[in-house]
């Protein structure tokens, strides 16, 4: 994990600062530099994790999940009706309880809604990438191969929380949550071994959460300036999450919960035959 994010930092910070030096100023934590910089960290998740499997156990490139295996389409389908399935769930609960109201928006322009809705796409997109080849590749996936994955589960969902404490307005149950959330795509990676259903999750779950809803995406705002709907946030805190948005209440906790009990239970998701023997343990000769 250390070399995969020296990595990142490294060339992020090379190919921004010439950015800078050419006279395009990019606003840190805005749309591009999010965009900019999940792209760039990436390319050498995936370069190094396929290294690392390759030179350290002889396995090929589509072991880390991210190629186009047999049920790499389906897989990718269900992750975007479960992500879409959780968030609706998760904003029924708070809308239930009072905590939430939503009103369509008629201060933006139909043009300035649908550049939302495809731009907030392609950068949550990338970001989504980014965060499940990181936490749910190479890393993960060795210690499963080791008879290790729960152990890898709870140890990635951790450091996946804590790497969102600092955003704006985190507190200590949006890191629960976030935390939750990283079990919650670990289930979802052990149950199809690939990234594409976790990834399809992982977008579809920011995107509707701020293109959509118009609700704060962990803290941020800027990539979703025009969504489709008005969010109205009347509490409590503990329900809704605030400035947080949803990841910050109780709302997400539950669905979250639920959800990942779903996929685990939920007999049409299965793994291809080929990355079940890639991502388990081999027999003791």
């Amino acid at each position: 994990m250390a070399a995969l994010l020296i990595a990142g930092s490294v060339i992020g910070g090379v190919v921004i600062g010439t950015i800078y030096a050419a006279g395009f100023p990019i606003e840190p934590g805005g749309s591009a530099f999010i965009a900019i910089n999940a792209i760039l960290t990436l390319i050498p998740t995936l370069l190094i994790g396929w290294l690392c499997g390759k030179y350290l156990e002889g396995l090929p490139f589509r072991a880390l999940g991210a190629w186009f295996t047999r049920l790499w389409f389906s897989h990718f389908v269900f992750g975007w009706l479960f992500g879409a399935i959780t968030i609706c769930a998760a904003v029924l609960i708070a809308v239930g309880f009072g905590g939430l109201r939503f009103a369509l928006n008629t201060t933006a322009d139909t043009t300035s809604i649908l550049r939302t809705t495809l731009l907030s796409l392609m950068i949550f997109a990338v970001a989504a990438a980014f965060e499940e080849a990181l936490f749910r590749g190479y890393i993960l996936q060795t210690f499963a191969r080791s008879g290790l994955a729960w152990f890898a589960i709870i140890m990635t969902s951790i450091f996946f929380g804590l790497v969102h404490f600092g955003n704006p307005n985190a507190g200590y149950i949006s890191t629960a949550n976030t935390m939750l959330a990283g079990i919650w795509f670990g289930v979802a990676y052990m149950k199809t071994r690939d990234l594409w259903f976790v990834w399809s999750m992982h977008l579809v779950w920011n995107w509707m959460q701020g293109a959509v809803f118009g609700i704060e995406v962990s803290g941020l705002t800027d990539i979703t300036k025009a969504p489709l709907f008005v969010e109205t946030d009347t509490g409590p805190l503990w329900l809704t999450g605030g400035d947080y948005g949803i990841e910050g209440g109780i709302a997400c906790t539950v669905a979250l919960a639920v959800s990942t009990l779903g996929i685990w239970f939920l007999p049409l998701l299965r793994a291809d035959e080929e990355m079940v023997e890639l991502t388990s343990p081999k027999p003791l000769l």
